[in-house]
């Protein structure tokens, strides 16, 4: 059993896809958009993704620096709004003393220009470019990106316009992000199942019911079907179930998981505010 130092520790500050939904009846799951946080054995603090879920995360790591400069690493999976739309709203990028350095599959520029766009006039009243903390952009695609011990690795899914899973690797444990994710075309199939081979924890784009899915084709979500049979073919230790679909409240989502958990007994919902110790 490891210690709490050398864990690597999970916290889901957004679990919803497509659109914040904050409303009463989907608070148990929660109702902020895309962004889990990472914290290595060796101290950094690594961020998957600026959804909603970005702004009070980076309200908890403002008020934890307590005026100590921060250092950063954000790691986005593509592009889509549900994905940075809190990153204008990211406090830490407006302290000069701080550092965040942006992954993407994109390159430097293409990153830096994409995260202007959305808080261009007339759509916010600050400029990126003009945000106080250091930023920095690395074209993460098909290359490993090491914190002391920790590897973290990237990898492709079939998604509309492309996106980005991510694997953090320390010693013999392994956690793997893979959202968002469309099931069905074998050269991804067979990486993501490759990635995820023995993993201590899968979360796994379970947006719709397999009912909804034979209606939602090319929409680039997978189910909590398919989510099931990747965990049992990658033989994961954990799966959990993310990106929840707006219309599905809190009855829904445990509906899904009850018959997750027929096919697979060590399945869970990500659940916001949650802290899972790897």
């Amino acid at each position: 059993m490891s210690s709490a130092s050398e864990q690597m520790l999970l916290r889901f500050w957004g679990v919803r896809g497509s659109i914040p939904t904050p409303c009463v009846q989907n608070m148990g799951s929660g109702g902020n958009t895309s962004c889990l946080e990472v914290r290595l054995p060796g101290g950094q603090v690594v961020i998957v993704d600026g959804g909603t879920g970005v702004r009070p995360l980076g309200a908890a790591l403002m008020k934890e620096a307590a005026g100590q400069p921060a250092d950063l690493h954000l790691f986005l999976t593509h592009f889509h709004w549900d994905h940075i739309q809190g990153l204008p709203f990211f406090q830490p990028l407006y302290s000069r003393e701080n550092s965040v350095t942006f992954y993407s599959m994109k390159s430097p520029s293409e990153t830096s220009e994409t995260l202007e766009g959305q808080m261009s006039v007339p759509y916010f009243p600050v400029d990126f470019r003009f945000l106080p903390a250091q930023r920095h952009f690395v074209n993460v695609s098909q290359q490993l990106v090491h914190f002391g011990e920790t590897t973290v690795r990237s990898f492709p899914l079939n998604h509309p316009q492309g996106c980005l899973g991510y694997s953090f690797r320390h010693g013999d444990r392994k956690v793997v992000f893979a959202s968002d994710l469309e099931h069905g075309v074998p050269e991804f199939d067979r990486g993501l199942i490759d990635v995820a081979k023995n993993a201590d924890i899968l979360i796994y784009d379970a947006q719709f019911t397999p009912e909804e899915y034979e209606h939602r084709h090319g929409w680039g979500h997978s189910t909590w079907l398919e989510a099931t049979k990747v965990a049992k073919n990658a033989g994961v230790k954990k799966l959990l179930l993310f990106h929840h679909d707006p219309a599905h409240d809190d009855d829904t989502l445990h509906s899904i998981l009850d018959n997750a958990r027929r096919e697979f007994p060590e399945t869970y919902l990500a659940t916001e505010g949650e802290t899972i110790g790897v």
